[in-house]
């Protein structure tokens, strides 16, 4: 007996074959919209999600208050280390009459949190730059409750300074925190 041999398999192609396509893609659950509305182009996007809902909504100039209060900072704590006695003299009006360790120590605390401002300002994350602001926040409030009773009178422009820059950090802190509306 003699056999015949097979017929040629016929290869169905897949990408031209538009119904067949789309039947694949209902079995398996993609290229329809769910429950959100989003469209997944493949299974991995539909379980991984869209990295889209993850993004930040920024508040309008964030990012530029967080470079000034870096800045800020960093100069703040640059002259507090090198030159404690000049500051201390121009902030209180009088001569620092005991060791000047105690501006140097300010000066680093200053230096920490620039270093947080700094790592806050190239973030993506949400949390980082809530916390960023929080310990901005915390250090205004802090500092304006310390000096409220001890600043001369010419220094009162200093004092309303930080409650200014604690309001403006506080609301950027709101803002960011906000659940977005959906459209």
């Amino acid at each position: 007996m003699a056999s015949k041999p097979p017929a040629p398999l016929m290869k169905k192609h897949s990408q031209t074959d538009l119904i067949s396509r789309l039947k694949s893609r209902k079995i398996l659950g993609v290229g329809g919209e769910d429950d959100d509305g989003e469209v997944h182009r493949s299974k991995i996007s539909q379980m991984l999600g869209n990295e889209m809902k993850f993004a930040v909504r920024e508040p309008f100039g964030l990012r530029v208050w967080i470079l000034i209060s870096a800045v800020g900072f960093t100069a703040m704590a640059l002259m507090a280390l090198v030159f404690p006695n000049q500051l201390y003299e121009v902030v209180f009006e009088e001569e620092l009459s005991t060791t000047n360790i105690s501006v140097r120590l300010y000066g680093g605390a200053l230096l920490s949190l620039s270093l947080i401002m700094w790592n806050g300002l190239y973030t993506a994350e949400k949390v980082i730059i809530q916390w960023t602001l929080l310990s901005e926040a915390c250090y205004f409030a802090v500092q304006f409750l310390v000096e409220i009773g001890i600043l001369p009178n010419a220094a009162m422009l200093l004092l309303l300074s930080r409650v200014l820059f604690l309001l403006v950090t506080m609301a950027y802190y709101y803002h960011l925190g906000r659940k977005p509306k959906k459209i």
